[in-house]
């Protein structure tokens, strides 16, 4: 799985809020390579969330996450304000997360995704 070091030093999956103006599959491309310096082509929907259900601290506004499978296409990493580096893992080697972001649960749904060939979407 593909993580990126905040400037905190915590881990997350790379992402970031929709632009107005774009899909969630064309803000996945662009969060992807400003966060990654990757070229991603997204392939799945794994899971819609409601985030004051699955992250801590709670908001008092909703936000809704979405969580895209991407194949990589070329690319590499560059230097950016938003992260330190990126990195591979595999699920039983997760860093220390920013799990305001993302949780190992929402890690372990992304590697089941990815294993399972007719994934159903869940959301809540």
């Amino acid at each position: 799985m593909l993580l990126v070091q905040e400037k905190d030093g915590l881990w997350s999956l790379p992402g970031g809020w929709v632009d107005f103006d774009q899909s969630i599959k064309e803000n996945t491309v662009k969060e992807t390579l400003e966060e990654t310096g990757l070229n991603v082509e997204p392939v799945k929907v794994i899971a819609i969330q409601d985030r004051n259900k699955h992250n801590l601290p709670r908001y008092a506004y909703s936000v809704c996450k979405v969580f895209i499978e991407c194949r990589f296409l070329d690319g590499g990493f560059m230097e950016n304000i938003e992260t330190l580096q990126i990195d591979w893992f595999e699920l039983s080697a997760l860093p220390l997360l920013a799990e305001e972001k993302n949780t190992a649960e929402q890690i372990e749904i992304c590697f089941a995704a990815h294993a399972d060939g007719s994934w159903h979407v869940p959301f809540d």
